[in-house]
């Protein structure tokens, strides 16, 4: 499809018409800041990390969000390169990466390999990372984000374990800022959305709290702003439909997102998209995608089991309700298969 006019313009003149108003250019409003997104992410455990990467690069695109660095939770050294490899597919490979050395699920993965294929020589997905080795740790590239952007103006989305988050708490003021993690993180983040816990089954071992609990205890108990759960059992409610994997991305001879999937767990299957809903809801929070429960606060016990109790505190968790399932499933096909610039 060519469009006919600037994205700014045609939104303007979409609102125009939706409203029955004449807009002049002079008229139109101010475009507003996309908010800064940092993903943390154990990508190469699941494929649904990938495809999570691949509606923030949408929405970057979109211009909703600025990606303003990737950090890792697994520890193998192909998770950076596949990552700058996904980011340099959308035209975005400066974005920083950072890499943790804990040793928490070092095991290979086959998606992982792909930082590596080559066809004729050439890599397939180009990108200049080659190692995790060259990363940078995750903590620094936290910080350097968070230094770095505007205060109240960076959404940490974490889908994986929380090693990295736990870590940038208890951070303390160095070079980078003189603020510590936790002073940082409450003048630049408003609000977290992660991907961890059970809040319908009370005695589930949710994976993302099970790999590192002690982080995640930490996470619960003293992150200073607001948590936005998508439980387990969000992200089983809405699945990315095979039929979109098989047929969205032909636009391309190759692309990273089906083809870790494919080597993931071949389709014909329906995977869960469970970090894709805390991916969705840190930039569009506002959209009606999701119910929300009451405010209160989250308690990882000893053996990672999660329970949420209402009442004092600023946590809430998602819920699906009505129509929401379907409208999150197609919203998140759409963003996941939209076709980057660069291509």
């Amino acid at each position: 499809m060519i469009m006919k006019h600037p994205p700014l313009l045609r939104r303007v003149l979409l609102a125009a018409l939706a409203t029955g108003l004449t807009v002049g250019l002079a008229g139109a409003a101010e475009p507003r800041t996309p908010i800064g997104i940092i993903f943390d992410t154990d990508l190469g455990n699941d494929v649904d990390d990938v495809l999570a990467l691949g509606i923030l690069n949408a929405f970057q695109e979109r211009g909703e969000c600025r990606l303003l660095a990737v950090t890792t939770t697994k520890d193998h050294e192909l998770v950076a390169p596949f990552i700058d490899a996904i980011n340099t597919f959308y035209g975005h490979g400066d974005i920083p990466i950072g890499v943790c050395h804990s040793g928490v699920t070092p095991g290979d993965s086959r998606m992982l390999h792909l930082a590596e294929q080559r066809d004729g020589g050439q890599l397939r997905f180009p990108h200049d990372l080659m190692s995790g080795k060259q990363a940078p740790p995750a903590v620094e590239v936290l910080r350097k984000a968070l230094a770095g952007a505007r205060d109240g103006g960076v959404v940490i989305v974490q889908v994986g374990f929380s090693t990295n988050l736990a870590a940038l708490l208890e951070s303390p003021a160095d070079a980078i800022s003189p603020l510590s993690g936790s002073d940082l993180i409450k003048a630049k983040v408003p609000y977290i959305s992660i991907m961890a816990g059970d809040f319908t089954n009370k005695n589930y071992r949710e994976y993302n709290i099970t790999n590192d609990i002690p982080a995640a205890k930490k996470l619960a108990s003293a992150w200073p702003t607001p948590i936005i759960w998508s439980g387990f059992e969000v992200g089983l409610q809405v699945a990315t439909p095979h039929v979109s994997i098989e047929r969205d991305y032909a636009y391309i001879a190759h692309h990273p997102l089906p083809e870790a999937y494919y080597l993931y767990q071949p389709p014909p299957h329906d995977r869960p998209a469970w970090d894709l809903t805390a991916a969705l809801y840190a930039v569009r929070p506002d959209r009606g995608y999701y119910a929300l429960s009451a405010t209160g606060h989250v308690t990882v016990a000893d053996d990672g089991v999660t329970t949420f109790t209402p009442g004092d505190g600023q946590q809430r968790y998602l819920r699906l309700e009505g129509d929401q399932r379907t409208r999150v499933t197609e919203t998140l096909m759409l963003l996941a298969s939209e076709p980057p610039k660069a291509h």
